[in-house]
């Protein structure tokens, strides 16, 4: 039996324009995008509009979950990516997913938090 690797798990708050926090669908073509772009697989994934505005979206993947929460209202989203190192180790994945993400948004970090689990 081999010995698992921690994963990374980073968890992010930034601040973005309003009409980007409000794309739902533009967000879901590109996390479709970034899931195959780095070699990942989605197993599912939930999308939710507020009527208010704002989304919720999280996407499970076989190496883990990535997920946003948007406030247009605020100008601000919170992030978070975890990909675990069960078959391979995904840390630069999940860093190259969060700055892709960064510059989708045309987002502004206000903070990050990287845990190896």
């Amino acid at each position: 039996m081999t010995t698992y690797a921690p994963g990374l798990h980073i968890l992010a708050t930034f601040t973005a324009p309003a009409p980007l926090l409000l794309d739902m669908p533009a967000c879901r073509a590109f996390f479709e995008a970034q899931v195959a772009a780095r070699g990942l697989t989605a197993v599912g994934a939930a999308y939710h509009a507020f009527p208010a505005g704002g989304f919720t979206a999280v996407v499970a993947l076989t190496e883990s979950h990535l997920s946003i929460h948007t406030w247009p209202e605020h100008g601000l989203a919170t992030f978070d990516v975890f990909l675990s190192n069960f078959r391979r180790d995904n840390a630069d994945r999940a860093r190259e997913l969060y700055a892709a993400t960064l510059a989708f948004f045309e987002a502004t970090e206000q903070s990050k938090t990287e845990v190896r689990r």
